[in-house]
């Protein structure tokens, strides 16, 4: 049996191969020729890149497979250019860009655009569809119907599954790292915007290949469906930086800031501590149709991620790190946690020097010391 994985080399793209492989696939990977993979085995390369349908057209002229998985590149042109290629199409998309408010990815400061949203969000909660929303993200919902309608229409068995944050070995914009490098750069304190209470929807590498491999196996179920995938294990932003904090034998003094205190584009501190809202997929309908549970914790996940990039750490000022837009400005940060400290203990001061109502609470069920008390 043929595959084409279209990325094949980063994050997932190198598992889903490997998974393919185990399975005795023949795998072709195409992708722009960037980044090459340290695979167990060899593979058929196409270089192309799979954001335009005049690089993908000849790139796959006169080809068929029996399995695609498309992880990369702008997937309504990369269906397009399949269709009558393939009898099967897994596709990847990102969470980020298709629930309404959750991220306007083009912006030039999205944590400053986005809107609050409920815990648990499903499949098909509301979209944002409404005129003059994000052009990608408008792309991105777009390539989801297109897919769709292909499915309903015949031309391939198609299952679509939208990813979390990703994190894990060979990530080009790893999240973790800007932990991992205020750590190496001895750093004591760290702003916590919101202190850290938002809670974000993650999956590991290894545990999302393992959702694609499900919706690989039970083609039947999974046909014309999409699905939510991420994590069971769910962390706080607190309970990240701190199980960071502790694999790394680290400890923070984390510096609780309120999210309405912070200047537009503020990046004094990780990106992923920038999220002023819950961002928390529903994966119950995956659970439930596919089995799905987690092949590694999280605690076991950020080991391993840790472990990576302490191995392979990021050039300082590189592109990886670039990607992550954190200026690590060392000096502004201390200059805004000092200002914040002395600040915040006017104001704690402020408030105690002023006297409300007294009150003393109970609890409302009654406590009777004896028989009979009311109370």
């Amino acid at each position: 049996m043929k595959a084409l994985v279209v990325g094949g080399v980063g994050v997932t793209g190198t598992i889903i191969v490997e998974e393919l492989l185990r399975r005795d696939y023949d795998v072709t990977v195409l992708h722009r020729g960037v980044h090459e993979a340290d695979l167990s085995r060899r593979v058929k390369h196409i270089h192309a890149d799979p954001h335009w349908r005049e690089d993908l057209q000849p790139a796959l002229e006169g080809q068929t497979y029996d399995l695609v998985v498309g992880v990369y590149g702008r997937l309504r042109f990369v269906a397009e250019t399949l269709l009558g290629r393939t009898p099967r199409m897994i596709s990847i998309g990102g969470a980020m860009a298709v629930y309404k408010g959750w991220m306007p990815i083009t912006a030039e400061n999205p944590w400053d655009r986005m809107e609050d949203s409920p815990l648990f969000v499903r499949e098909d909660n509301p979209l944002a569809r409404l005129p003059g929303v994000d052009s990608f993200s408008r792309q991105v919902r777009d390539s989801e119907d297109f897919v769709m309608e292909a499915h309903r229409a015949g031309h391939f068995n198609a299952t679509h599954l939208r990813y979390p944050i990703v994190y894990g070995p060979l990530h080009l914009g790893p999240p973790e790292w800007a932990i991992i490098r205020r750590v190496r750069d001895g750093r004591r304190r760290l702003i916590l915007p919101g202190a850290g209470a938002s809670l974000l929807s993650r999956g590991f590498s290894r545990n999302l290949v393992h959702a694609i491999m499900l919706a690989h196996d039970h083609p039947d179920t999974s046909a014309g469906q999409i699905y939510n995938i991420c994590d069971d294990g769910l962390l706080s932003n607190r309970q990240w930086v701190g199980l960071l904090s502790q694999i790394l034998g680290h400890e923070f003094e984390l510096v609780d800031v309120p999210f309405n205190f912070l200047p537009k584009g503020f990046r004094a501190t990780a990106t992923q501590l920038l999220y002023p809202f819950h961002r928390v997929m529903d994966s119950s309908k995956f659970k439930s149709q596919l089995g799905y549970r987690d092949i590694v914790s999280v605690e076991q996940a950020l080991e391993e991620t840790v472990k990576w990039y302490t191995d392979h750490p990021l050039v300082p000022g590189g592109e990886e790190e670039q990607n992550l837009g954190d200026p690590y400005d060392y000096a502004y940060e201390d200059a805004l946690m000092d200002i914040y400290a002395k600040r915040a203990g006017e104001i704690r001061e402020a408030f105690a020097a002023e006297k409300g109502i007294p009150v003393k609470w109970r609890h409302p069920y009654p406590h009777p010391k004896k028989r009979g008390d009311l109370r």
